[in-house]
């Protein structure tokens, strides 16, 4: 047998084995850390002393005291061929889609600009600090193909799916629910496991699919159940009405998709902010999540996601970007918008669980805890070191923070792609911030 490759990082260590909104000490803190990374997994995670008693002779410790390693953050809701129509102005959802989305998304017919655009999106990710995300595609299955393959050159675990749209949009845009279903599989057994690729069914909205195109993804949901399911609902009023009109049948927009066994462990449903107390007792039961959307939901003018409802409920929570809808690739400004939502909606969002909900709370979401999400011993080491002087504002204030919550909310409420100084995926560092 080979000897493994270890890697040892030094620096405050942070993460989390529960929710803060629900047990008292749910984290782990070192603040004289050292992570320990074997083959591209978690192989120890703790106080410096002991552990770097342990490690082998002349392994290299990577100094990075006065900084923070985390797990790398966790975006489960992000459209990447939206990239290059971030910050399109419109009076709200229906004519945004209309006037920007579906124009920008009719070029990912073409492989190479697929692939351009893939590229430059994962790097921004990166970039950021987010090492996995939930990813919409294109209708075409050439934008998969380039999206996946961008992923795989860079060893990311990322899951993505082709969109599935049969009606209520451009013909340049639209598939059958017999191709939809067809395209799917297909990609579901090319890219589904295969190296760290995890393939998503992805029905646009209920509004851009049949009844005929929501059974078959239902099936296919039924079919291959270790999959994920991702979709938009209750997002904004005028599309609440829309789906009311179209499935006069179903109770709630959620309804929609239950009637159709789209609720689901690995059902990631994007937005969720018009929901009832039996929608979120749904979501609940069957361990459907809800991707909190807040920079696209202000931005668009959709609403306010309420955090004391969707708690009172368990149903299992985690933040999202919603680029290009949301304004920033950036879980930390991300952060920001969240906290604000929660206190114009009368609740306040404490630093660790906003912390939490882009870390663990997200992989929990998707099933993935021990995976990603954490320092739990054999996790794959996806990590990043996030630098509390990366802005004289920011550091300026961090050093007046007298406790690791202060400390964290200030990253939040000040912090952007300038606080990651490095990120790190399967143990290989992918991006590190320039010196200068």
């Amino acid at each position: 047998m080979s000897t493994p490759t270890v890697q040892a990082y030094r620096a405050s260590l942070l993460h989390f084995h529960a929710d803060p909104a629900f047990q008292e000490q749910a984290h782990h803190w070192h603040e004289d850390g050292l992570l320990i990374v074997a083959d591209g997994k978690i192989a120890a995670a703790g106080d410096y002393a002991p552990l770097h008693a342990g490690l082998p002779p002349a392994t290299e410790v990577i100094d990075y005291r006065g900084k923070l390693i985390l797990p790398g953050f966790i975006d489960t809701h992000v459209h990447f061929p939206q990239t290059d129509m971030i910050a399109s102005p419109a009076p709200g959802l229906l004519p945004w889609l209309e006037t920007y989305t579906f124009p920008t998304e009719r070029q990912f017919a073409d492989p190479a600009h697929a692939r351009e655009v893939a590229d430059f999106f994962l790097d921004e990710l990166l970039r950021c600090g987010t090492t996995t995300a939930m990813v919409y595609c294109t209708v075409h299955p050439a934008s998969v193909e380039a999206f996946f393959s961008a992923s795989e050159a860079h060893q990311l675990r990322m899951v993505a799916g082709k969109v599935m749209m049969d009606r209520n949009c451009p013909e340049f845009l639209r598939d059958t629910a017999e191709s939809g279903a067809r395209e799917t599989e297909a990609l579901i057994q090319r890219w589904h496991k295969r190296g760290r690729a995890l393939y998503a069914i992805t029905p646009r909205f209920a509004p851009t699919s049949s009844d005929a195109q929501l059974a078959l993804a239902g099936e296919l949901a039924r079919a291959y159940p270790d999959t994920f399911l991702q979709t938009h609902v209750s997002e904004n009023e005028d599309e609440c009405a829309w789906v009311k009109s179209l499935f006069p049948q179903s109770r709630s927009y959620i309804d929609v998709y239950d009637h159709y066994g789209m609720l689901r462990p690995r059902a990631m449903f994007g937005h969720c902010i018009w929901l009832d107390e039996r929608d979120r007792a749904r979501m609940a039961e069957t361990q459907s999540a809800a991707a909190i959307c807040p920079t696209s939901n202000l931005f668009l003018g959709s609403g306010l996601f309420d955090f004391e409802r969707a708690d009172a409920a368990r149903v299992p929570l985690s933040l999202a970007t919603d680029v290009g809808g949301g304004t920033s690739f950036s879980m930390l400004q991300t952060m920001n918008e969240a906290y604000k939502v929660a206190r114009m909606k009368g609740s306040y969002l404490p630093a660790m669980r906003m912390f939490y909900l882009a870390t663990l709370g997200a992989a929990r979401s998707m099933q993935l805890e021990g995976t990603i999400g954490s320092f739990a011993v054999g996790a794959e080491a996806d990590f990043i070191v996030l630098d509390p002087r990366a802005t004289p504002l920011l550091a300026r204030r961090s050093e007046r923070c007298d406790s690791l919550e202060e400390l964290l909310f200030a990253l939040a409420l000040l912090g952007d792609d300038r606080t990651v100084a490095a990120t790190f995926a399967a143990g290989r560092r992918v991006h590190q911030r320039d010196a200068a």
